[in-house]
């Protein structure tokens, strides 16, 4: 699905855009991966994970999900620079369309701009334009309190935890925790 792009100034007054990726946003994108991956243990790959993602990959999924109409890729650009994504999908069976998928990701220097809730209301948009979505689901790490205070701004709260979810590195598990924004 593809979306309307979105200007935006940043808190730092410098001017932003998100917007549904294109042709020229592959090497970005596989760039902002890499280095949002290594710049915290709250995502759910290392950067050595990346090598699997390729530019015809990258092409290919952006083209699925320019033509889906149920799922959808949204990046922040600022400066000509890639510098978060998000996703937001949903099913169209019968039994669990009504519940929209999302995830956030951002570069670390991107932090607390404006730029998560911007990425959320444009995914509320675009859930509650799908009258069969009740809800919006997501998942974050332990530890991870940022995030946390984030989506409870935006109406999710905790329903559920899935304890030992994640093993870092390090051999440290952490417990996952499941949010729920219901409409």
């Amino acid at each position: 699905m593809k979306v309307d792009d979105m200007h935006f100034k940043l808190k730092d007054s410098r001017d932003a855009i998100i917007r549904s990726p294109r042709e020229e946003d592959v090497q970005g994108t596989l760039d902002y991966l890499v280095k949002s991956s290594g710049e915290t243990e709250f995502l759910l790959r290392y950067p050595e994970e990346c090598a699997k993602f390729t530019p015809e990959g990258e092409r290919e999924l952006f083209e699925s999900w320019e033509k889906s109409d149920c799922e959808t890729m949204l990046l922040c650009e600022v400066d000509g620079v890639v510098v978060g994504t998000s996703m937001v999908t949903w099913s169209n069976n019968i039994k669990t369309g009504h519940r929209a998928r999302v995830a956030i990701g951002l570069l670390k220097d991107y932090w607390n701009l404006g730029i998560g809730t911007k990425f959320f209301e444009e995914m509320i948009k675009i859930a509650k334009s799908n009258p069969r979505i009740t809800q919006m689901e997501l998942e974050f790490m332990e530890g991870n309190s940022r995030a946390r205070a984030l989506y409870e701004k935006m109406g999710f709260r905790i329903t559920g935890v899935a304890l030992n979810a994640i093993r870092l590195k390090s051999g440290k598990f952490l417990n996952e925790y499941l949010m729920i924004k219901e409409f």
